[in-house]
């Protein structure tokens, strides 16, 4: 039994869910999203909630009742508060500075990486080694992160890179002398 997929999704004021076509759509005070639903979990929008159950007893929907459930929790959290990611950037010269729909990135390349910000995404730099990007699509606004970080991962040695606010990195030793 799923102890996440028993509990029922609050939906507040302001937000409403409907179910049609196999999708799920959300909508709220920042926008609109949609979730594809799957065969094995039923759906059901009632006064305040939407309920996700298990549509039979087979181990398949057994798991994907909790995740069906946390992704409709994902689209209601999304349209009423949104989701951000902050990342830091370490290292001597290491700066970003968003500019319109891109991002300016030094990570100590030969030539500076542009980032173009996909549609749904916004990118804030109040200073030079600080990048918060938000969203109201959870798996958007991670999967931008991600690609962010990927130009220049931290190092164990001097932890040089962009890592996310409050990740910690494993510090390495030097060499002895």
């Amino acid at each position: 039994m799923s102890r996440i997929g028993k509990r029922p999704v609050v939906v507040p004021g302001g937000v409403t869910a409907a179910i049609a076509d196999g999708t799920l759509t959300v909508k709220g005070p920042k926008g609109t999203l949609t979730l594809s639903l799957a065969d094995d979990v039923t759906y059901a929008v009632e006064e305040g909630s939407i309920l996700v159950q298990p549509a039979n007893a087979s181990k398949r929907a057994r798991s994907f009742w909790g995740m069906q459930r946390t992704l409709v929790q994902n689209l209601v959290t999304g349209v009423t508060e949104g989701y951000t990611k902050v990342l830091e950037i370490t290292g001597v010269g290491y700066r970003a500075n968003a500019q319109g729909k891109n991002l300016k990135l030094q990570l100590g390349y030969s030539h500076d990486v542009d980032f173009s910000v996909p549609e749904g995404i916004e990118i804030k730099t109040p200073d030079n080694t600080t990048i918060e990007i938000s969203g109201i699509d959870k798996q958007k606004v991670g999967q931008v992160a991600a690609e962010i970080r990927r130009w220049r991962k931290p190092e164990p040695y001097k932890g040089k890179g962009i890592k996310y606010r409050g990740e910690f990195i494993f510090r390495k030793e030097g060499k002895k002398k």
